[in-house]
């Protein structure tokens, strides 16, 4: 991470502190040296006599954009910013909900979803999960779109960081791969050998999609800074004869205001403008699209026989399991993959817009906190209008309860409380997005709100954030270790049937207690792995492997 600036407005005695954010993508280059906190994710450098809380960039360009004419060059130049923790906290809390998730399922503590049905586009439901097992599996929906968000975050954050130390576009593509393989390395280690046992090649639970949409977010990065610089050129040239003519006075006593330096920086915002408007294009396009190619659209039929869940139609294209694979739900005898990576590319690429936004100028913090709490808004708004409007929801006609049977013909998402945030996860709708990034942005707000000292002061999130793989893989093998003995020692045959083996399922449903003492005892197990494992890749170099955990 370059080091901080400050910055001397003409005419006033105050400098300002450039502030940034790290994703867990990225750590501090070896050699920087750290401010001192003056307010969570903001740092302060040593030299403010007034600080105003800021962020971005001081002077000159940052992905394209301007960033001010004021700094000057002879300012002491402040220290630079550790991590800021708004980031890491978020995905902190995140790692902590996915726990829930994944320590009920190693147990069989309850059904995984918030009916009784898979969250799967045009799946007809028609009984709720249990209050309890609704509302921790409504929590836990934050998590993988929160990921892959921060994940285009980081991208931008790691790009202008390497940029500064001299990397080439080629290493930082050769980063983005070599990152992408080794996760795609770890999901085959940590799912596909284990539970396949030869039978399936590909078992991608989640870090499948995280591996694809992480090289396919940097190769979006490079090519959006390539062609900007490229548009940008164009349109000064087409400028160029306007600005020699505007540099000749009107009459001989004026002085003109617009030189080819002024040119180039209007060419250089107008090609920043036009590229973040093709990545909200594309953010758009790419949940759209689970929409368009969905097999039945997300809807179900009209009459299915009483009592009947589950699927409706065809969970599968015409063009076979290798396309299915990167946008559907499958489940083919070789293949399987509920996380479709193309299907959950958008939150990536709306985390590159926004990374670029923070770091096309300087931000004071409350205009960061209360722009994400802005979008939190906006993007419940959005999801409020799909249950209105009935668009993106991946699930018309889909719900059976008892309250849409009593009132035939109405509009099901308003039939009751539960019906209304019933969103699809499996591929993920815009309904999903919308929700679900908009409790993201407004706990990001939340965090970046709070006191320095009471944010550090929140247990385990900023460790857990800060070693987040490192925390994914231990965490998997350790809940489902103790739910073997869990399970042993507490479980019971249930009432259905087990998915991965075809026998009647066994777990601790009915025993609440069981599952949340085994998860505080998994996370009082964790925090102090994951604060040895931030220690040692904290002695690594910029180019480690072991950063990459």
């Amino acid at each position: 991470m370059p080091p901080d600036h400050v910055a001397t407005e003409a005419g006033a005695n105050v400098q300002e502190t450039q502030f940034t954010a790290i994703p867990d993508d990225i750590e501090p280059v070896s050699g920087e040296t750290h401010g001192s906190p003056t307010t969570n994710g903001y740092i302060r450098g040593q030299h403010s006599e007034v600080t105003r809380l800021t962020y971005g960039t001081t002077g000159g360009t940052i992905n394209g954009a301007p960033t001010g004419s004021h700094t000057r060059t002879d300012a002491p130049k402040a220290t630079a910013s550790p991590r800021a923790l708004a980031p890491d906290l978020l995905r902190g809390l995140l790692m902590v909900l996915q726990a829930v998730d994944h320590c009920s399922v190693s147990q069989g503590a309850w059904r995984h979803g918030v009916a009784l049905e898979s969250e799967q586009d045009g799946t007809v439901v028609n009984k709720w999960n249990d209050p309890v097992p609704w509302t921790a599996r409504m929590l836990t929906h934050l998590c993988a779109p929160g990921f892959m968000f921060l994940l285009g975050m980081g991208v931008v954050y790691f790009g202008r960081s390497r940029s500064k130390l001299g990397w080439s576009s080629w290493q930082m593509l050769r980063h983005f791969a070599v990152r992408a393989f080794v996760l795609a390395a770890v999901n085959e280690l940590l799912f596909t050998l284990p539970f396949g046992r030869g039978r399936i090649i590909i078992l991608n639970i989640v870090l499948l999609a995280l591996a694809v949409n992480y090289f396919l977010a940097g190769l979006l990065w490079l090519g959006v800074n390539a062609s900007e610089r490229v548009l940008s050129t164009l349109l000064k040239s087409f400028d160029a004869s306007s600005d020699e003519d505007d540099e000749q006075p009107l009459l001989q006593h004026e002085t003109s205001f617009k030189s080819t330096k002024s040119g180039s920086a209007w060419a250089t915002r107008c090609s920043w403008h036009i590229h973040n408007g093709i990545l909200l294009a594309l953010t758009i396009i790419t949940i759209a699209w689970n929409q368009w190619l969905s097999p039945h659209h997300g809807h179900c039929p009209v009459y299915v026989p009483p009592g009947y869940s589950g699927p409706t139609g065809p969970t599968t294209t015409s063009l076979g399991p290798w396309f299915d694979f990167w946008f559907l739900n499958v489940s083919y005898p070789r293949i399987i993959s509920p996380f479709p990576p193309l299907a959950w590319l958008s939150p990536a690429i709306l985390g590159l817009l926004y990374g670029r936004i923070l770091l096309s100028r300087q931000w004071k913090a409350y205009t960061i906190n209360a722009s994400n709490a802005a979008f939190g808004v906006i993007l419940f708004l959005l999801f409020v209008l799909t249950r209105l409007l009935h668009f993106g929801n991946l699930s018309e006609d889909c719900l059976r309860m008892p309250e849409q049977l009593a009132s035939p013909g109405g509009n099901q998402y308003l039939a009751s409380f539960r019906s209304f945030f019933y969103i699809t996860k499996y591929p993920p709708s815009f309904s999903y997005i919308a929700f679900t990034m908009s409790i993201n942005f407004l706990l990001l707000a939340f965090f970046g709100a709070l006191p320095d000292k009471v944010a550090r002061r929140i247990p385990a999130l900023l460790t857990f954030g800060q070693s987040a793989l490192f925390f994914y893989i231990v965490h998997l093998m350790l809940y489902f270790g103790m739910g073997i003995l869990v399970k042993q020692w507490f479980g019971h045959e249930l009432d259905h049937i087990d998915p991965m083996t075809g026998k009647p399922a066994v777990g601790t449903e009915g025993r609440p207690a069981v599952m949340w003492v085994t998860w505080l005892l998994g996370l009082t197990i964790l925090w102090p792995l994951c604060r040895w494992y931030g220690r040692f890749k904290s002695t690594k170099g910029v180019n480690s492997v072991w950063r990459f955990f």
